[in-house]
């Protein structure tokens, strides 16, 4: 296990750029989020609006539109990461960014019909800085709207008329199931005394990578992208999703919860085999058995336990190896674009999304 970042900003380029332009005239990351937010808005809004009433009223809350009473808020919608790859991707590839906009649409709402579902199995209370769907509207009616959006999301496709939808449609639906098979043994897991590394990357890699990857090959096909570029660009997304995937577990340890919109130490709260804690437990260390002896105890980790079991796991090099492998992946990832000969500004704006999703525990 490597235990350090050796060369990473080197390898990967500059740190994030923050607002306004990057040399050569490209947007900064926030200013494409920004951006992609602002084109796939409205016409996320209509399909979520397109529902019945009590699953649209949830739906919305869920997106941050409205309060549990359906009154106006302007709370946090989450980064739209996906809808930025569809659009830059089929930027990339030489198409025009609104008409990829059915796609965007439709990774948003797979994405977060796995929220949904994810807060319901894992038992958060909290996301994106105040209480969760099913905490506030209850089980049943959380699994529900998550259902509805995921048979909305495919409904966007099929009514956008673009000649790509048979093509998209399949991989958005490859890429379904691999998310919930990645969440089937993310599930299993917590079942497991042990679990391996490989098996955790994989899990990781179908349950994040999958819809990444899908997301910004859905732009390139929207885009006429012949298959050869379409695959290099999915191939992208799929490295930046595992990559993202590191950086997430780092965040559910690490996180500020000003920033996460969950308590510090979430992930160790209940006992999540994520992959810095199974890095660690495989590392064999006096610090990686003192951490396996805390994860089966019985007792609930609370307090000075958890920060004990934060501290144990940086202890083993499990924290700084899961950044190393981001940044890895990360170059690996910025390598498959390359590949794919997309537009330069296109190309450096993908680029400025990637490094600040894979940096953003920095």
């Amino acid at each position: 296990m490597r235990t350090a970042e050796a060369g990473a900003d080197s390898a990967a380029g500059a740190r994030p750029a923050g607002k306004g332009r990057t040399p050569g005239g490209a947007r900064s990351a926030q200013d494409v989020l920004a951006w992609s937010r602002g084109l796939t808005a409205p016409a996320l809004r209509a399909a979520v609006d397109g529902l019945p009433g009590s699953l649209r009223r949830l739906a919305g809350y869920h997106f941050g539109w409205w309060d549990e009473r359906g009154t106006p808020t302007e709370a946090d919608s989450g980064k739209a990461l996906r809808p930025a790859l569809v659009l830059l991707s089929a930027s990339a590839i030489g198409g025009a960014p609104a008409g990829a906009v059915p796609a965007a649409v439709a990774v948003e709402l797979v994405h977060n019909f796995s929220l949904l579902h994810d807060d319901v199995m894992d038992g958060d209370a909290t996301r994106r800085h105040r209480p969760t769907a099913w905490a506030v509207f209850g089980v049943n009616a959380a699994i529900l709207a998550g259902d509805a959006l995921l048979t909305l999301a495919f409904d966007v496709l099929a009514h956008s008329g673009h000649p790509a939808v048979p093509e998209a449609g399949r991989a958005l639906g490859a890429a379904v199931v691999d998310l919930l098979a990645g969440q089937s043994v993310d599930l299993a897991f917590e079942e497991r005394a042990e679990v391996g590394l490989a098996e955790c990357v994989g899990m990781a890699a179908a349950k994040t990578g999958a819809l990444l990857g899908c997301s910004a090959g859905l732009g390139a096909m929207f885009a006429g992208g012949r298959p050869d570029r379409v695959g290099h660009v999915t191939e992208f997304g799929r490295q930046l999703g595992l990559a993202f995937q590191y950086v997430d577990d780092l965040l559910g340890i690490w996180g500020d919860p000003l920033v996460t919109g969950k308590p510090v130490h979430s992930d160790l709260t209940s006992r999540k085999k994520s992959l810095p804690v199974v890095a660690a437990l495989g590392t064999g260390t006096p610090a990686g058995r003192e951490l396996a002896a805390l994860y089966c105890d019985d007792r609930p980790l609370a307090g000075a336990d958890l920060a004990r079991a934060a501290k144990l796991i940086e202890l083993t090099g499990a924290r700084n190896w899961c950044r190393a492998e981001a940044d890895r992946l990360l170059v690996s990832a910025l390598g498959s674009l390359v590949q794919a000969r997309p537009a330069t500004r296109a190309r450096a704006e993908l680029t400025n999304l990637a490094r600040l999703a894979v940096r953003r525990d920095r």
